[in-house]
Order: C-alpha cells, then structure tokens, then sequence
C-alpha cells in the first residue's frame, strides 16, 4: 500500500480532507468536483483520496491531480449460487481486510474530515472514522441510496443528495440536505465549441450506454441506424463501449448499404474523446440512467430518452430515470420493452416537435445546481469552524 508521510509541522498548519470513492464515475467525478473546490476555497489543503482499486479512480483521481491509496474491496451479492457465495466469501475477507488498511490509512493521514460519495469501499472507511470521532459526510448522486449510504447515513454529519424531497428514503431525515450533484466547473463554463462532424440541416443524435457499452444495445443502434438510413430523419453519433467490437458493428452496417460511416446518418466510435463538445451540440440524447450520466445531461439541458441499465443494484438508474421524466426532461423506456422500431418513434416523434425539446431542455436545467460542490464544501467548512 502507497504511504503518504505528513509531518506533524504541516499537520498543525492545515486541514486534511480524506475523500472516499470508487467503483464507478458516479461516485468519483462527484468526489474530484468537490476536492478541486475545496482546493481552491483553501489553497493549503491537504488532500487524500481512498479508492477500491479500480481501474477508473486510479485513472481519473491522479489526473486531476491528487493523491490516491488504494483498498480493495468489493460488493455483497443477493443470489445464493456457488459462485455468488464464493463472491461473498471473498467479499467478507476483502472488508476484514479493508477494516486495518482503513485503521492505517487514518491514523497516517490524520484527517480532520472525511467526505464519502458513495461506493462499498465508503464504508469500511468512513465506519472506522466515525469510531475516532471524526466528522465525516457522505454524498448519493442517485436517486435510491446504495446499501453503504443506508448503513452509513445514521452515523454521519450529513447526507447529501442529488434530488428534491428523497428525506424519507433515509433512518435520519433531518440530516439529508439537497445540494444537487457536483459537477467540475468546465461544465458551466461557456465554450461556443461544437462538434463539425459531418454536418448538415438534420438534427443530432448522440447515443452511449457506459464507457464500457452493452452488447444488446448496441445491437438495436444497428436497427436503429438502418430505420434511420431509409427516412433519413437524424444525424447519429454512437459511442460503442471499449472493447464492444466496432469494427464488427461496421462490418454489420455495411449489410445495411452503409459502407462508411463518415459519409452517412451514422458515425460509430469506441470512446468519444471529446464529450463535451458532442454532447453541446446534439439536439437528443440516448443513454443509460448513471448518475455521472444523469448530472451531464442536466448540465447541458440535454433532452434525453433513458434506457435504465436493469443489471445495477437496488434498480437505482431507473429511480435516476423516474425523477428526469417526472420533472420532464427525459423519456423513459425500459429495456425489456425498448425495440428499435420503438426508439425511433420516440426520436422520430421528439425531433419533429421543436417545442417539446425546447421544455424539456429547459427542465433538465432546473435539475442542476451549478453551485452544488461548493455549497457542500461551505457547509463541511462551517462544521469544521465550529
């Protein structure tokens, strides 16, 4: 384990922040936002990161520039098949593990707070800080809390949330406060830049499940791409998934007569690299129901049709779905019940009615809370003030 040594001069100096996260870019963007504001409401900060030792906290934390020690953890499984009980088992050694490792990392750092955003590996962690009587707060950018936020939430400072009036989904209402989900500052900023590819009069569609994609729906975008070649109604921009097979989604369009992408309704990627120019200049978004996902869309007031992922736990990207769609700014369809022929009514149905779009841009707005980040590092400050 990675051992970071601060002396006791710097110790007395200033405040140590320990953020717990990891898993997936739902509880580590979240986490980075809120580090980078507190960074720079106080620039002599000292920062840790705790991380579950996967691959996505250990590129994006040291990218924005902090440091990271790293526990391994992992998550309970419902069913009772072997190897569900061989996961748990490893799953019960892994958190007798993590309880010392969270004990050491603690005592080093000597932090004056702890802030969690979620994540299994929140829990060992923040359990243990608690016990020290250590502040500590947890955020949920989902709409239903995950198992480590219900078993935290009664024990911390504070409860963040991402959506209005979900109080009565914790033991301790009084402790949950509505802040919104933290957002790095660059998606506010204003960037008149634009995605060029291919343009032409037809509206954008932009479409992704995941960084690391879903094989069936990449499936129904090839449908969905030849419904569009016939009627022509969209300019379409996917992002597969690494190591979801483009090329042999390629190989498949050309049965449909599209032989190059660049050249026709569709353009088909791994990754899009440049997300955030894409995402400004689409006019409807497809996607999954991710809190990273969910918190981007808002920002952009992107409209949005939701396909929830039905493999998370606790059905949390269906609650995210639910709260878009009932504030208006997305359509929700259900994977069981979503076709291609059914996406592209939908789509089909959306782009021709400007006005609609424009409400529901204006309703996924409303959701966003620009400030989301720094009110939660002035109410941790506050407490520390005390």
């Amino acid at each position: 384990m990675e051992c970071f040594v601060y002396t006791a001069q710097e110790k007395r100096k200033v405040m140590r922040y320990l953020f717990v996260c990891g898993g997936s870019a739902g509880h580590i963007n979240p986490a980075i936002a809120i580090a980078t504001e507190m960074r720079r409401s106080i620039p002599e900060s000292k920062i840790l990161f705790v991380g579950a030792d996967k691959t996505l906290e250990k590129k994006l934390v040291p990218a924005a520039g902090f440091d990271l020690v790293n526990i391994k953890m992992s998550g309970l499984r419902r069913g009772v098949s072997p190897r569900d009980i061989v996961h748990n088992t490893k799953t019960v050694c892994n958190l007798i593990s993590a309880r010392k490792k969270s004990t050491n990392i603690i005592k080093e750092f000597d932090p004056d707070v702890v802030v969690a955003t979620g994540g299994y590996i929140s829990y060992p962690v923040v359990k243990k800080a608690v016990r020290l009587r250590i502040p500590a707060f947890i955020l949920e950018p989902n709409a239903y809390p995950g198992l480590a936020v219900r078993m935290l939430s009664n024990i911390v400072e504070n409860v963040f949330v991402a959506y209005k009036d979900l109080e009565s989904r914790y033991k301790k209402p009084e402790r949950v406060i509505y802040t919104g989900t933290p957002l790095r500052s660059e998606f506010f900023e204003k960037d008149e830049t634009s995605y060029n590819s291919n343009q032409n009069d037809k509206p954008l569609v932009l479409s992704y499940w995941g960084s690391l994609g879903a094989s069936k729906m990449n499936e129904m975008i090839l449908e969905l791409s030849k419904l569009n070649l016939s009627e022509g109604k969209f300019r379409h921009i996917h992002a597969a998934g690494v190591g979801s097979g483009v090329e042999e989604m390629k190989k498949k369009l050309k049965t449909f007569g599209i032989s190059d992408t660049s050249k026709t309704s569709i353009e088909i990627n791994e990754y899009i690299d440049d997300m955030p120019s894409v995402m400004k200049s689409a006019d409807l978004v497809l996607s999954r129901a991710g809190a990273s996902t969910i918190a981007e869309l808002t920002a952009f007031g992107k409209p949005a049709i939701l396909v929830p992922s039905p493999n998370v736990t606790e059905n949390h990207q269906e609650e995210n779905a639910k709260q878009l769609q009932k504030a208006g700014g997305a359509i929700m369809i259900l994977e069981k019940e979503c076709t291609a022929d059914a996406l592209f009514k939908t789509i089909s149905t959306l782009l021709d009615d400007k006005e609609k779009l424009k409400k529901m841009s204006e309703a996924q707005k409303a959701l966003t809370i620009p400030n989301a980040a720094s009110k939660i590092v002035e109410i941790i400050i506050n407490h520390c003030s005390r």
